[in-house]
């Protein structure tokens, strides 16, 4: 397995996998700042994970944050959560 390094320096050269991989180390090192600077560059999959720790918290205002800084899934689920009357 890669380390973070070897990810990072695939990951800044344009490979997605490597970005994905990094998101996924950084959720399952809990590294929320990890994850938004991930979703700053434009990770999907750092998204999904700040999406999902947001609806687990039940944290409307994340999720549109998540949705402004580009990952509009989660603006989707925000919207379902209103719908809901969260």
């Amino acid at each position: 397995m890669a380390d973070w390094e070897t990810l990072r320096a695939l990951a800044d050269e344009g490979n997605e996998k490597a970005l994905d991989r990094l998101a996924d180390l950084a959720d399952e090192g809990d590294d929320a700042e990890a994850l938004n600077e991930l979703l700053d560059e434009g990770s999907e999959r750092a998204g999904e994970h700040l999406t999902r720790r947001a609806v687990a918290t039940n944290d409307l205002v994340e999720l549109q944050r998540i949705r402004d800084a580009g990952y509009d899934e989660a603006g989707e689920v925000l919207d379902r959560l209103l719908d809901q009357g969260a």
